[in-house]
């Protein structure tokens, strides 16, 4: 490996994470009382975590990656008790930083997508 904590990972690399959808990742959970579906944060938070899966086991020693830009649009619902997954593809590596392409799906209705970026830094203190 080069001196680089990317330079294993590349383009076309997938990860992907899927929840059954329960109260703590729905609208209810945030304050809207009765609103049992998916919130914007929590499908956010199920990206991630699919793009953390694509990549972060080729890393580095010693480094993790951290979001640091979300630009994404959610257009369908999801209801307690459904299986939501999120799937991450790398786009484009430059330095320490990492693009994606991501999107959320309950079945194989897609009910999210757009971009996220991540970057590789050190875990040491």
């Amino acid at each position: 490996m080069s001196g680089s904590p990317t330079a294993s990972i590349m383009a076309g690399m997938t990860g992907e994470k899927t929840w059954t959808l329960s109260r703590e990742h729905t609208v209810n959970r945030m304050g809207r009382p009765g609103a049992d579906v998916l919130s914007t944060p929590s499908m956010i938070l199920l990206m991630e975590m699919a793009a953390i899966e694509a990549v972060d086991t080729r890393l580095g020693a010693g480094f993790a990656t951290v979001g640091f830009h979300v630009d994404v649009k959610h257009f369908g619902a999801a209801v307690l008790g459904s299986r939501v997954t999120a799937r991450a593809e790398v786009t484009a590596v430059d330095g320490n930083k990492i693009a994606f392409k991501v999107a959320a799906f309950v079945d194989d209705r897609k009910i999210g997508e757009g971009t996220h970026r991540r970057a590789a830094v050190s875990t040491a203190a």
